[in-house]
């Protein structure tokens, strides 16, 4: 058993361990959101979609109230040797406490996630095509797959493909306005941790030449630009900016009041 606050407190994070809402069908189809990075699978067909999750990776199912639907699901994770968990009080217990939720569906994506959805953008990214990588992963799609080709070929290949473009222009997930294709992505999604609001005005600084929004902005274009300067592979390049973005949203959330001097004080 993991409590809300246990998980929340992984969410965001390279140690969330992957969620899986086993709500019945009928629950989930008439619910508005899900857990922040969960997929939705049928607690009945485990033995269906386990097989298909990356190996050795921890798992938290919840239905809506923590009950018997999540422990039928827990049982069968259990018996087939899976690291899994529920979580305490299920999608009641999430939202009385809180815990960051998406909506359900969102233009583009499939609901429940069934497979892990695709997204394509321009090469050589920078900020915006990194950090929606980032954000996706972390609060939208734990198991997203990213492509980058070159700017004038990113709408054919979404149209023939089937994946979905953003941070190009006239798609549905680029900069609207003053706002990044991140804003763009919070807003969509219905995110609202302020954590990740205050990154927002971070990424927004950085990529879109208002360094003045957040202090850290000049700091991440530096980082960034470094970076793709640095690796010449787009995809090396989105694994290592995740460290980056994994480590401003740690700062935002749990570290804006904390200095550093010297000489370091003894306590």
């Amino acid at each position: 058993m993991i409590s809300p606050r246990q998980l929340n407190s992984l969410i965001g994070t390279d140690r969330c361990p992957l969620i899986i809402d086993v709500r019945r069908a009928d629950v989930f189809a008439a619910a508005p959101s899900r857990i922040a990075g969960a997929l939705w699978r049928h607690h009945m067909e485990v033995d269906d979609w386990q097989r298909q999750l990356p190996a050795r990776r921890q798992i938290v199912v919840y239905c809506a109230h923590g009950h018997n639907v999540s422990e039928i699901a827990l049982a069968k994770l259990m018996a087939a040797g899976a690291d899994s968990s529920m979580l305490e009080g299920g999608m009641d217990a999430w939202l009385a406490a809180s815990g960051p939720v998406v909506a359900r569906e969102a233009p583009g994506l499939e609901a429940g996630l069934p497979r892990p959805s695709v997204w394509v953008t321009r090469a050589r990214p920078k900020i915006d095509r990194i950090a929606c990588p980032w954000l996706i992963r972390r609060f939208i799609d734990p198991l997203a797959i990213f492509q980058f080709v070159s700017a004038e070929w990113v709408k054919d290949v979404a149209d023939e493909t089937g994946a979905i473009p953003y941070d190009v222009k006239d798609v549905h997930y680029s900069h609207r306005g003053d706002e990044c294709t991140f804003d763009t992505l919070i807003s969509e999604f219905g995110l609202t941790d302020p954590a990740l609001l205050h990154l927002a005005r971070i990424v927004r600084g950085a990529d879109t030449a208002r360094l003045d929004l957040e202090p850290q902005a000049a700091g991440l274009l530096a980082v960034s630009l470094g970076l793709s300067v640095l690796e010449e592979d787009d995809l090396r390049q989105l694994e290592k900016g995740m460290a980056i973005y994994d480590a401003l949203y740690g700062w935002c959330r749990y570290a804006t009041d904390e200095t550093h001097n010297w000489p370091a004080k003894v306590i």
